[in-house]
């Protein structure tokens, strides 16, 4: 069950010698993100509709989700048929045709195996994404356009050949909604703003072999170096973490409920991790 965060709960037992500036600094962070956020004059907020979901890898062994999503806020690409768009791809001109879609913020995920992993939103015009269910040529088409688009944005490495679409599954995680540009532009293929930077993270399970008694994340952040440029919140079930060159946002949900109030964080310098341990709330027991 999800809960609002609270921003009060840390113990500042960081490596830092103005600990208590750090933690007022902790508690406007957030304030101040959301001040630095770009104008949203000449743009409108969009609730995507779930359509399949992909799995991936960036690099070998990173998985990577993306959740094909539909909304009639997109504009469609030309009309083409499956012959015209065969003739186009190859013609001198395959590269004069553009799909238009919003490229989402990368969120954290786990996987059927607890593991961290990232999973990306795109939205298509809603029309277009019927075109794609019914014709394969077009489906496979607009998800290597889309892959393509995802690995030259977020300059990652994702493994094209091996992407699968899930059976089971429409979405991976929740499907947030997004800000587009209403004003038309000359060639429009990527209507997203400047977007955060997903870090690496572990959570593992503390004890492994039994009900776990508290959690124990581990978040790289190469780029933060102070623990200052940081604000973390912790509710009930869930982990938000902002700050930072870029900026960092790491907004996951976690499979135990924990103890803000009990939780504790370090923020180790010299190997920019930090280090968050949560208390895991004791399950009650049959009466």
């Amino acid at each position: 069950m999800a809960s609002q965060t609270d921003k009060s709960l840390l113990s500042a037992e960081l490596e830092e010698e103005d600990d208590e500036e750090f933690r007022q600094l902790l508690l406007q962070a957030t304030q101040k993100i959301q001040s630095a956020m770009p104008s949203v004059r000449d743009s409108k907020p969009i609730q995507p509709q779930p359509g399949f979901c992909i799995k991936t890898h960036a690099g070998s062994q990173e998985k990577v989700f993306v959740n094909i999503c539909r909304s009639l806020d997109i504009p469609p690409p030309p009309d083409l048929s499956r012959q015209e768009l065969e003739c186009l791809l190859e013609s001198d001109s395959a590269s004069s045709f553009r799909i238009p879609m919003s490229l989402g913020e990368p969120h954290a995920e786990l996987d059927n195996s607890g593991n961290g992993c990232a999973a990306y939103d795109v939205v298509i015009n809603t029309g277009f994404f019927s075109k794609v269910e019914a014709d394969p040529f077009f489906k496979e088409f607009f998800i290597t356009v889309a892959l393509e688009g995802l690995a030259e944005k977020y300059k990652m490495d994702i493994n094209h050949p091996e992407w699968r679409i899930l059976k089971n599954r429409k979405f991976m995680g929740s499907i947030s909604g997004q800000t587009i540009r209403t004003k038309s532009s000359p060639v429009i293929q990527e209507m997203d703003f400047s977007s955060p930077v997903l870090p690496k993270f572990t959570i593992l399970a503390e004890p492994a072999g039994g009900p776990p008694e508290f959690l124990l994340a581990d978040i790289h952040l190469p780029r933060v170096g102070s623990a200052r440029e940081l604000s973390l919140e912790l509710g009930q079930d869930r982990v938000v973490l902002r700050g930072g060159p870029g900026p960092y946002l790491l907004d996951i949900y976690i499979p135990h409920d924990i103890v803000p109030e009990r939780s504790h964080a370090r923020f180790h310098r010299r190997t920019a991790v930090l280090t968050v341990k949560m208390p895991v709330q004791p399950q009650l027991g049959p009466p």
